[in-house]
């Protein structure tokens, strides 16, 4: 089997510890049972033209496995659970509606998560995010509903685990700093559900670990 080698960030500010986007990589290859080595990168790296040939925005993860060299977290995450049953249904229509349910992590729902989340966090000073974060919140809530109301009475968002709640649950971590997801129980429980897999824990420990061997 070839190495795997998942680049990740040795420093990221407090509030945006346990949500970099490598979590999903690194939570994605423990339930598939795969090793991997961490690229511990800064900006500098981040802005150099090799890594950048990688990952055309500067960003992490970058996955490289032999000359396969992938960005984009969702994408990595869905390379991963294409060979692993634990991550994805054997059948066809499995597959295609789990499929289906990353894309809607990815397009639905997170947007208006990460549209919410960089108003509270980088621009809530400004006076246009202001005005702004109440259309936002609104949006947030109605598509969070929406979920809710999908999820309600089911353990995921299919008939089992797959790579759709894994990517759905780190998109509804995001608002950490926020009651959006907690003051729905049916979203707050699929969210503990979900991390409480021993897989995440340790996805989780690992991405901390790396924050702490470099603080200042």
């Amino acid at each position: 089997m070839k190495t795997i080698r998942v680049s990740v960030l040795r420093a990221v500010p407090a509030f945006a510890q346990g949500l970099v986007r490598d979590l999903r990589v690194r939570w994605a290859l423990e339930e598939a049972g795969e090793s991997y080595s961490e690229h511990v990168i800064g900006p500098e790296e981040q802005k150099s033209e090799p890594y950048r040939r990688l990952q055309p925005f500067g960003q992490v993860p970058v996955y490289e496995e032999g000359d396969l060299a992938l960005f984009e977290s969702g994408a990595i995450v869905h390379h991963i659970a294409q060979r692993s049953e634990a991550l994805m249904p054997a059948d066809a229509a499995g597959r295609a509606r789990a499929t289906a349910w990353m894309f809607a992590a990815m397009n639905s729902i997170e947007p208006a998560i990460q549209n919410l989340t960089t108003i509270d966090l980088v621009y809530a000073q400004e006076d246009w995010a202001k005005a702004r974060r109440p259309g936002a919140l609104e949006f947030a809530q109605r598509r969070l509903q929406d979920l809710a109301t999908w999820l309600d009475g089911k353990r995921y968002l299919e008939d089992r685990f797959t790579a759709a709640d894994l990517l759905m649950t780190t998109v509804l971590r995001m608002p950490r700093h926020t009651n959006l997801v907690a003051q729905i129980p049916v979203l707050e429980n699929y969210r503990l559900r979900c991390e409480a897999r021993p897989a995440f824990q340790r996805a989780l420990a690992a991405q901390m670990a790396v924050f702490a061997r470099h603080a200042a």
